[in-house]
């Protein structure tokens, strides 16, 4: 039966592929890689640079473009199942036309496939389909969040504290009744609809990569400097990835 492997490679820095990456990855013939655009060639260096480096046996890689997604839709759960099926006929057919019976395939998952990523619901999705049988593990890998605090040198809880984790999208405000919340995905600064006068905010984007940049501080004092970071960054790579960590002060 072919075997697939879900490999969580860090947010973006190769050193930090974990021992259990490593092993993992030197068990693959074919290594499966979506190409999101020339915008986004960075992604595919780090993770055939990630190969180069770790990978001592024969394998294969195969590219496929990775399906179009409307990032602005009215009905946002819709145009994510649609995003998703789309993605598991494509998976589905790389398992069939690139993967032998009894070979062992692998997607290389920035970050860790458990947080904010689909390749598992996908995984899933293709399984149900019945078209192609596999049986499969996931490798769990560092996270953004663990990148973020690591970088600005702080814990991410406070003592007996819970943190919410939460995207831009679902930030309306301070999420109600927390004071500690981690925001990814976060497309449109929704950082600035917060009330920033007694909360601080721990920023980063391209963690762990060549471009990573880092801000800390009052939120309504280095709100408008973050933002201009950001939107100087995403014009000149065409794309950015950031986390940020928001805690209210006066605790």
């Amino acid at each position: 039966m072919r075997r697939l492997l879900v490999i969580g490679i860090g947010a973006g820095d190769p050193d930090h592929v974990t021992v259990q990456a490593i092993k993992a990855m030197n068990r693959v013939d074919v290594f499966f890689v979506l190409d999101k655009g020339p915008a986004k060639d960075d992604l595919v260096r780090v993770r055939r640079q990630i190969l180069d480096e770790h990978v001592r046996r024969p394998h294969r890689v195969v590219e496929a473009q990775d399906p179009p997604r409307d990032r602005h839709p009215a009905d946002y759960r819709a145009a994510v199942e649609d995003w998703h099926e789309r993605r598991a006929a494509l998976y589905e057919r790389m398992l069939l036309d690139e993967l032998d019976d009894d070979g062992c395939g692998a997607f290389l998952v920035w970050g860790d496939p458990s947080l904010y990523d689909s390749t598992l619901r996908i995984v899933e999705r293709v399984l149900a389909r019945g078209a192609v049988a596999f049986d499969y593990e996931v490798v769990p890998g560092i996270t953004a969040v663990q990148a973020l605090t690591a970088r600005h040198r702080i814990v991410l809880n406070r003592v007996g504290e819970p943190v919410t984790i939460t995207t831009g999208r679902r930030l309306a405000g301070f999420p109600p009744g927390q004071d500690d919340a981690v925001v990814m995905l976060d497309g449109e600064e929704a950082f600035r609809a917060v009330d920033g006068d007694d909360v601080d905010i721990w920023w980063g984007a391209y963690l762990g990569t060549p471009d990573e940049v880092l801000r800390s501080g009052r939120l309504s004092e280095v709100r408008d400097d973050i933002a201009r970071i950001r939107a100087e960054a995403r014009a000149r790579k065409g794309w950015i990835m950031d986390t940020y960590l928001l805690r209210r002060t006066g605790r």
